[in-house]
C-alpha cells in the first residue's frame, strides 16, 4: 500500500521512544515522540523545514522565537522554517505526541530511545523513503 493509514492517536499514545520515524515520503515525514516529565526536545532551528506537532497526552509548553505558550492534549503547533523552538514537558507524566516534518528531516526508520541517544546521533535524511 502506498501512503500511511493508521490510528495515529493510538500509535502516539503507545510510543515510549523519544523519537520514532514511522513514515517518510519524498516531501513529508511522520514521527512519534515521547517526552518524560521535565524533558524537552531541546532548542533547535530547522532552516529549511516546516514542522507540525500534535500533543495526544500530557501537558507542557512550546517556545517559538522566545514566546512561551502552554500546551496540552489535543494541541496542534506549527513551527515555520527558521523559527527557534523547543517543546518542554511540564507535566507529571509522559507527553505523547507526533510531528510532521516537511520536507523530511531524519533518516527513514530512525528510532532514538532517549534524548541523549538523539543528541549523539549524526543521521539525517538521505533521500530514502518508506516506499
Amino acid at each position: 500500500m502506498k501512503g500511511f493509514i493508521a490510528d495515529i492517536e493510538d500509535r502516539a499514545e503507545a510510543n515510549g521512544h523519544f523519537r520514532r520515524v514511522i513514515y517518510t515520503g519524498p516531501h513529508i515525514q511522520l514521527v512519534l515522540m515521547a517526552l518524560d516529565p521535565g524533558e524537552e526536545i531541546g532548542e533547535e532551528v530547522h532552516e529549511d523545514t516546516d514542522q507540525f506537532f500534535r500533543v495526544e497526552e500530557g501537558r507542557g509548553k512550546v517556545i517559538i522565537d522566545g514566546v512561551a505558550t502552554p500546551i496540552e492534549s489535543d494541541t496542534g503547533i506549527v513551527i515555520p522554517a527558521g523559527a527557534r523552538h523547543n517543546v518542554i514537558n511540564t507535566g507529571s507524566r509522559p507527553m505523547k505526541m507526533y510531528t510532521l516534518y516537511a520536507p523530511p528531516h531524519h533518516e527513514d526508520g530512525t528510532v532514538h530511545h532517549t534524548r541523549a541517544e538523539a543528541e549523539s546521533a549524526t543521521e539525517h535524511f538521505t533521500g530514502a523513503t518508506t516506499e
